[in-house]
């Protein structure tokens, strides 16, 4: 049986398709997916990402553990509050999932994971705690909503706790704040500002039609991976998987090689695969014919086969197909992608796509 959030109610109440994802009923979208993707872009969105999962991590050597379990160093945390995009990875160097952690107070961090890895994720972290002084404790009685779009900081500030308020005004990126057990940070996944709001699973459908009656939109986990594909932000299962590494799926900037004595899981093998020639790499395309972009579409680059697409689709902003696409190194020739047994031209871009609203594949 399919989990649901503490928020289904409110999404049956507006009509929501429902969909069943990483283990959890979710809404698709509320009667438009392409309306909500452009209320993100141009106003505010909100959804409900109860699905994932908030994990605590405290104890005296928290901080010596999670510099062993993450590809990214916690130790680049200069003071409470601050957060950290990581790759959790195998011994192989391959990607068991992909996370934010925060740094709230001493010893105390945590760890947002996503539905579909969560058991995957606890279960790695407690075998590989062993040895360390550390609790590890998921959050199940917290909600999570997000609230993204240009207007979101300014729309959602009257709708928190007032001593949260003043300080989402002030909040910088990757950056979080806490009321008890409140935590507000200034994260997201869609290529625009907003929040990421933690709270007890109690208050949410509170705070949701407050933000609704605010002015936010409700969007469904349809608008959330177009938005995030313009992004070109990685889908985890599919961008990336425990098959592939970090150096393969456009990800190098989150492993920490610095300090060299810093041995977190994963290690070797990445060095391995750092110093190795015909290393795959990840790509933004875009189609230049008719077509839409789909996951799995083979690519081409001067007639030879050389990977496929691991996300593609329509991109509302762009009025574009675009995707990502996994494939052997090299740059230069003409690109082409196979739909429905037909070559179509591609043009190969750095990603993100969008940013801010804003069109980035011709700069």
């Amino acid at each position: 049986m399919a989990l649901k959030t503490p928020l289904f109610d409110e999404h049956q109440r507006l009509g929501a398709r429902i969909v069943s994802f990483g283990g959890w009923d979710m809404p698709l979208h509320y009667g438009s997916q392409l309306e909500e993707h452009h209320a993100v872009r141009r106003a505010v969105g909100l959804f409900d990402v109860s699905h994932m999962r908030p994990v605590d991590v405290s104890g005296a050597e928290s901080r010596s553990f999670l510099r062993h379990l993450l590809a990214n160093d916690v130790a680049k945390l200069q003071e409470p509050g601050k957060a950290l995009y990581s790759c959790l990875l195998n011994e192989a160097g391959g990607v068991i999932d992909d996370l934010i952690v925060y740094w709230r107070d001493g010893d105390a961090y945590r760890i947002v994971v996503n539905a579909a890895t969560t058991d995957k994720d606890l279960a790695w972290m407690r075998e590989r705690a062993d040895g360390f002084a550390v609790q590890i404790a998921p959050r199940d009685d917290l909600a999570m909503l997000a609230v993204q779009g240009p207007d979101a900081r300014a729309l959602a500030a009257p709708c928190v706790p007032p001593a949260l308020q003043e300080a989402i005004a002030a909040l910088a990126p990757f950056a979080s704040v806490e009321d008890g057990p409140w935590l507000v940070a200034r994260t997201g996944y869609t290529g625009e500002d907003g929040l990421e709001v933690m709270l007890p699973a109690g208050d949410a459908p509170g705070l949701w039609r407050d933000l609704s009656t605010a002015g936010a939109r409700p969007c469904g986990l349809g608008a959330r991976d177009t938005l995030r594909l313009e992004a070109g932000m990685n889908l985890s299962g599919q961008d990336m998987d425990e098959q592939t590494t970090p150096l393969e799926s456009g990800l190098g900037w989150t492993v920490a090689w610095e300090p060299a004595a810093r041995d977190f899981i994963g290690r070797a093998a990445l060095h391995a695969q750092r110093g190795a020639s015909g290393v795959r790499r990840l790509i933004g395309v875009v189609l230049e014919g008719p077509g839409i972009l789909r996951a799995h579409q083979p690519v081409y680059r001067d007639g030879e086969r050389v990977g496929e697409l691991t996300s593609g689709g329509f991109a509302p902003t762009l009025e574009r197909s675009i995707g990502l696409a996994r494939v052997q190194p090299g740059s230069e020739g003409d690109w082409e992608v196979e739909i429905r047994g037909r070559r179509v031209p591609l043009k190969v871009v750095r990603p993100p796509f969008v940013r801010h609203g804003r069109s980035r594949i011709d700069e």
